[in-house]
């Protein structure tokens, strides 16, 4: 399997990351320091995460050469607009300490509950995201949480496509249709949640396959989602599972352990959707 996959727009993205969800001050520093010198490239982050600051300072302090790193921020749901997204471009970047963003996301789409007409608000933060790539300050663009009706109604004004799709998927719920659609625009998918908010620690089937392979429940998981050619961000804080994270290249599932995590019952669902979101936000 190759570390890597290349996206619709030619940029090219590691397939195991380093999500930084809840790690913010000194920890989250030290967190992403940590992990760049221990051979991630790709970090992710947001600025409804507020330690995109802290982030910044970890990759300084790796002393890791820039264009050696992937770096992921996101626009967050209240500020779809075309000035609004730039605006907040502008201050994660200064967050960041960098020159240019690798991918830039939308957080999740606007809804008909939240925005009178949330078509145009994703539109024009679409817009707002076209042209800062234009300029050279993101590489690539793409979305978090769309469903098919938000892509397909993007797809109306967008003149570039989205490079990603970064949604919930983890065994017990991979949303195996967004997935299979993303797939068929060429849209590549990447996850979050990937261990489910822990609760795949305690299922039997997925702890049976990890001592067949005498691997970890969690490289289990991470390889499943990897198999799927699914990008993924494993988070953690803690030294030894930053490093037993990234051991997931040298095993493979097969065919039957694959289609049984598949089939597994829903589990871990975060309960977020992209339709529901309420008019009091963070």
């Amino acid at each position: 399997m190759s570390k890597h996959i290349i996206l619709n727009d030619g940029n090219k993205i590691p397939m195991l990351g380093f999500g930084t969800y809840k790690s913010t001050d000194q920890e989250g520093t030290e967190a992403v320091r940590f992990a760049l010198s221990n051979d991630y490239q790709l970090i992710d982050t947001a600025a409804i995460y507020k330690n995109e600051a802290a982030v910044g300072k970890g990759i300084k302090a790796s002393g890791i050469n820039r264009d050696e790193l992937f770096v992921t921020t996101k626009l967050w749901r209240t500020h779809l607009g075309y000035e609004s997204a730039k605006e907040q471009f502008a201050e994660s970047l200064e967050r960041l300490q960098l020159d240019y963003i690798d991918l830039y996301l939308i957080h999740w789409p606007a809804n008909a509950k939240n925005y009178e007409n949330w078509q145009q608000a994703n539109a024009d933060a679409w817009k707002a995201m076209e042209k800062l790539q234009a300029e050279g300050k993101i590489k690539s663009i793409g979305v978090s949480n769309f469903w098919q009706e938000h892509l397909e109604a993007l797809f109306q004004t967008a003149k570039v496509r989205p490079s990603i799709n970064q949604i919930e998927f983890h065994p017990g719920y991979w949303q195996k249709d967004l997935v299979a659609y993303c797939k068929t625009q060429n849209i590549a998918v990447e996850s979050w949640s990937p261990l489910a908010r822990g609760e795949v620690f305690e299922n039997d089937l997925l702890k049976r396959i990890a001592a067949t392979h005498q691997k970890s429940v969690a490289q289990v998981c991470l390889r499943w989602i990897l198999q799927h050619n699914v990008i993924v961000i494993p988070k953690s804080t803690t030294n030894k599972r930053i490093l037993e994270n990234r051991e997931v290249f040298d095993f493979e599932l097969s065919a039957e352990e694959m289609d049984r995590i598949d089939h597994m019952p829903k589990m871990g669902f975060s309960g977020e959707s992209p339709n529901m979101w309420p008019d009091s936000v963070e």
